[in-house]
C-alpha cells in the first residue's frame, strides 16, 4: 500500500487518514480547518455578547463594558484608573477614557488622590450606586441566554475553556 501525506500533517495510507501533530481530527476534503472555525466560532459569540450587552445596558445609561468599572466600583469605591485597569487588564488610558464618558452621564465623579496631585479617586454618585442591582440582574440575565442550552457541567467547561484560552494568550 502506498502513502501521502496529508495536508493536516498526517498519513493516508489506503484511504484512511492517521492525524498528525497539526489536527486533531481528520477533515473531509473541502471542510474547514479547525483554526478556521473556532475564530469564526469565537469571534461571532464575542459579537453576539456585545451587541446583546449593549442593548442591555444601555437601557440604564451604560456603555457596553463600563459595567465591569462599575463592579469595581461597587467592590471598593475610590478606585484610581491604574487600579481599576490593572485589575480589568486594560490600559489606563481605557479606563480614563471610560470615567470620562461615565462622569457626564452622572455615574461617578472625580476626585483629588489625597497624597498625589497627579491622580484622581474615582467615586460612584448616587446614580451610580443606584445601578447596581440593576446591571446585576441584566448580566445574570446575559449569563442565562447565552449558556441556556448548556448543563452545569458544560457551562463549568466553558468558563474554564475560555481561561485557559485567555492563558494561552497571555503568555
Amino acid at each position: 500500500m502506498s502513502s501521502e501525506k496529508t495536508a493536516a500533517g498526517g498519513t493516508a495510507t489506503g484511504g484512511t487518514a492517521t492525524a498528525g501533530p497539526a489536527a486533531a481530527v481528520t477533515a473531509a476534503p473541502g471542510a474547514a480547518e479547525p483554526a478556521a472555525d473556532f475564530q469564526t466560532a469565537f469571534w461571532s459569540a464575542k459579537h453576539a455578547l456585545a451587541l446583546a450587552s449593549a442593548a442591555a445596558f444601555s437601557r440604564h445609561g451604560v456603555h457596553e463594558g463600563q459595567q465591569f468599572i462599575l463592579r469595581r466600583l461597587w467592590a471598593q469605591d475610590g478606585q484610581t484608573p491604574g487600579e481599576i485597569a490593572k485589575a480589568l487588564g486594560l490600559a489606563t488610558s481605557t479606563v480614563t477614557r471610560a470615567a470620562t464618558r461615565m462622569e457626564v452621564a452622572g455615574l461617578l465623579r472625580r476626585e483629588p488622590h489625597e497624597s498625589d496631585r497627579r491622580l484622581v479617586r474615582l467615586r460612584l454618585t448616587e446614580r451610580g450606586r443606584a445601578l447596581e442591582a440593576a446591571i446585576d440582574r441584566e448580566m445574570d440575565q446575559l449569563t442565562e441566554r447565552a449558556l441556556a442550552s448548556f448543563g452545569p457541567a458544560e457551562r463549568t467547561a466553558v468558563v474554564r475553556a475560555l481561561q485557559d484560552i485567555k492563558r494561552n494568550l497571555a503568555g
